[in-house]
């Protein structure tokens, strides 16, 4: 099992509930491809560095979780058409 870093940039428009129901679907597809949840940091509304989609907002949350090699992959692939999420980066945590 290796430790990976999760960090979304979801959609500032959202509203706190809807946001929550985001951050709970990846927590659910990480869980659903053999990973397991060990922290969740959510640092609220922040400035981008530069416009993503006309936007200069985003909310930001960083999960940690453990899972097999091939879960990140799982994830991403499922990401990738989540109407919410701006930006994600997966990273592979040393220990």
């Amino acid at each position: 099992m290796n430790k990976y870093e999760l960090c979304v940039v979801y959609n500032p428009s959202l509203d706190e509930e809807a946001c929550a129901n985001a951050q709970a679907g990846v927590q659910a597809l990480i869980e659903r491809f053999g990973g397991t949840v060990e922290g969740v940091d959510d640092w609220g509304k922040r400035r981008l560095a530069y416009e993503i989609q006309k936007l200069r907002e985003g909310v930001y949350n960083f999960v940690t979780f453990t899972g097999e090699p091939a879960t990140p992959i799982e994830v991403e692939k499922r990401m990738r058409i989540m109407d919410n999420v701006l930006r994600y980066l997966i990273t592979k945590v040393e220990e």
